[in-house]
C-alpha cells in the first residue's frame, strides 16, 4: 500500500509502545507519521520538528495500551511542522512543563518548576515576543502549584551561575521526558486525556510559530499566535 502524505490510509499497523524494525511488528507515532509522509520507516523523521517528535514519542509510550490508538488521529497533524525555528523547542517545554505542572507528584513539580522558570529566563533574553506569548501559560500553571514555585526560586537563587545554562535541546527533551512520565503516572481520574490534550497544544503551538495555517480541529487552548 503507498503511503498518502498528509492523511490515515485506511489500513495501518496498530500504535504501540517503543521503536518497530519494521510495520509488521507495529509502530508508534512518530514510524506512523514517517510512513504517511512517504519517508523511510523512522521514528526520527524529517517530517516534523525533533523536539515535537520528542513530545510524541514520549506521549505514545506513556499512554495506556487502550487509549493510544486514538492518537493516530494527530499523526497527520505533524506532517511538515519542522525547520530551524530554535523558538520551537522553548515553546513545546515549556507547554508540557505547564500541563504537567498542576498534576504531577511533588518531586516532578520541583523539577518541572525550575525547568519552566529557567526557561522563561532564557527565552526572555533570546526571543522576547515570544516570552511575553508564553508567560500567561506559565503564570497559570505556577498560580496552582505555589510551593513548588518558592521552592523553586529557592533553589535557583542558591545556584545563580547555574540558571544561566543556555537553554539547549536536551533541556527541552528534559523537561519533556518529566512532564510527560508525571502526567502519565499522575493520580487524576484520565491521565491519557491530559496527553492527548497536551500533544494536541503542542501541534498547535508549532502550527503558530511555524507559519503553518491551523487545521478545523476545535482547540481548547489558545496558542502562541
Amino acid at each position: 500500500m503507498k503511503p498518502i502524505q498528509g492523511s490515515l490510509p485506511d489500513i495501518m499497523p496498530v500504535l504501540s509502545r517503543g521503536k518497530h524494525r519494521t510495520p509488521k511488528s507495529g509502530g508508534c507515532f512518530m514510524e506512523f507519521a514517517s510512513y504517511l509522509a512517504g519517508e523511510s520507516w523512522s521514528d526520527h523523521p524529517a517530517c516534523t520538528h525533533p523536539v515535537l517528535a520528542s513530545l510524541a514519542r514520549m506521549v505514545n509510550d506513556c499512554s495506556s495500551d487502550d487509549a493510544r490508538s486514538r492518537l493516530a488521529l494527530l499523526i497527520p497533524s505533524v506532517i511538515g511542522l519542522t525547520g530551524s525555528d530554535k523558538r520551537v523547542e522553548v515553546a513545546v517545554a515549556v507547554r508540557a512543563g505547564c500541563e504537567a505542572l498542576p498534576v504531577a507528584n511533588l518531586e516532578r513539580q520541583r523539577a518541572l518548576a525550575v525547568g519552566i522558570l529557567t526557561s522563561e529566563r532564557n527565552v526572555s533574553v533570546l526571543y522576547p515576543a515570544l516570552a511575553e506569548r508564553l508567560r500567561p501559560l506559565i503564570r497559570d500553571a505556577l498560580d496552582q502549584v505555589p510551593e513548588a514555585e518558592r521552592w523553586a526560586r529557592d533553589f535557583i537563587g542558591s545556584v545563580h551561575a547555574w540558571t544561566h545554562t543556555k537553554f539547549t535541546p536536551r533541556t527541552a527533551d528534559t523537561i519533556i521526558r518529566v512532564a510527560v512520565q508525571g502526567i502519565g503516572e499522575a493520580c487524576v481520574a484520565d491521565p491519557d486525556a491530559r496527553l492527548y490534550t497536551l500533544l494536541e497544544h503542542a501541534i498547535d503551538d508549532c502550527r503558530s510559530l511555524l507559519g503553518v495555517r491551523t487545521t478545523d480541529r476545535t482547540m481548547h487552548q489558545p496558542t502562541l499566535a
